[in-house]
């Protein structure tokens, strides 16, 4: 009797079934995989500026009183970005602004014919494709301050230009992880909870309970099914990145494993939601209302569909904490910028903290009738 209800094969079973059954699913395979895929086409097909402008961020020691720097303010085709020295230079090297430019006063001009200031442009090799234009402009800002202010062959600014490498972050790079992040919540919150009420409802659960299969091998079953499904759904989608639209994974195979991990704690706290709201739901109907209320917020405060900073500082303390931030923002800390799971501790410390609460709460709420 004991080898007739071996545990592990029972588990084995629930999970070849259930996995079976998601597959064989068009709901779940459409908003799991395809679903995400349309979205980054879309994204990427939108991800050109509507009109001609140029990025560029001002160096925290650039001379500030002249006429230069007071007139390229007002030009509408410079949008010109704040923020720390160090942010600057980091969006300099992924091509997220096309220059950084310091205005410097040449020494022993006052009494010479050399130019009175110099104008130095530092860009990346991940920020040319908008340095054409910047050029353009940057000619005839001096040139049309050269005739305000002289009217000979003087010029006021001289242009001197500086290389550094950088590595180009690509609209991909921004959108994969936040796709990979909808498809995970998602699916495991509605994926579960509908499951395992619809189990509930038509006394699956506890025809299985009363059989000698035990509760924790019926669960993890059910769930080894959707986490398998939920990860081959995000090995598609990095390769339907990486082979379409060039998403970087910095370090190679080790870069997609890292990936992978972060889905799969994801996917654990993002079930714990599901197995609390199955418990606590009445009907089906409330189903969808309490899964949103938790997943809305998210997509839109959690950087999935458009960066975080675009939304107001008195949000910025609150989003931080979310688990979809965390997952979000571990991806693309891994994928773009090569980190490791240890420098991600505190994102992935947030989703260990949310998965010991959330699964506290479903202990208590979960219902087997």
């Amino acid at each position: 009797m004991q080898g007739k209800y071996n545990q592990f094969t029972a588990m084995m079973a629930i999970t070849k079934a259930s996995l079976s059954a998601t597959f064989r699913s068009p709901q779940s395979v459409f908003f799991s995989l395809f679903f995400p895929i349309v979205l980054i086409s879309i994204f990427s097909a939108l991800g050109g500026k509507g009109m001609a402008s140029v990025d560029v961020a001002f160096d925290k020691k650039s001379d500030t009183a002249n006429i230069l720097y007071q007139t390229m303010q007002k030009i509408p085709v410079l949008d010109i970005a704040k923020g720390e020295q160090s942010v600057l230079e980091d969006k300099l090297k992924k091509g997220r602004i096309t220059a950084m430019l310091s205005i410097n006063k040449v020494a022993g001009s006052d009494s010479s014919q050399k130019p009175k200031y110099d104008l130095h442009v530092k860009t990346s090799s991940a920020s040319m494709k908008d340095m054409a234009l910047l050029q353009s402009v940057l000619k005839d800002l001096i040139s049309r301050v050269d005739d305000s202010i002289y009217k000979d062959k003087l010029t006021y600014a001289s242009v001197s230009n500086e290389m550094i490498e950088g590595r180009e972050y690509k609209m991909i790079d921004f959108m994969l992880p936040g796709m990979i992040g909808f498809s995970l919540i998602g699916a495991a919150v509605f994926g579960v909870a509908f499951s395992f009420f619809s189990f509930r409802e038509t006394l699956v659960l506890k025809r299985m309970y009363s059989s000698p299969v035990k509760k924790s091998v019926i669960v993890l079953g059910e769930s080894l099914a959707r986490v398998v499904f939920q990860l081959i759904t995000v090995v598609v989608l990095i390769a339907f990145g990486k082979f379409v639209y060039g998403f970087t994974l910095a370090n190679g195979i080790f870069t997609f494993i890292n990936m992978l991990v972060v889905s799969f704690l994801g996917l654990l706290v993002f079930m714990g939601f599901g197995f609390c709201i199955s418990g606590i739901a009445k009907n089906q109907n409330v189903i969808p209302i309490y899964a949103n209320l938790f997943m809305f917020p998210q997509y839109f405060l959690s950087g999935t569909f458009f960066p975080k900073s675009a939304l107001p500082q008195s949000l910025q303390a609150v989003i931080k904490y979310l688990p979809l931030t965390a997952v979000n923002d571990t991806m693309r800390n891994i994928a773009f910028e090569g980190a490791s799971l240890a420098a991600c501790w505190k994102e992935l410390g947030i989703l260990v903290l949310w998965g010991i609460l959330i699964y506290a709460i479903a202990a208590k709420t979960f219902k087997w009738e």
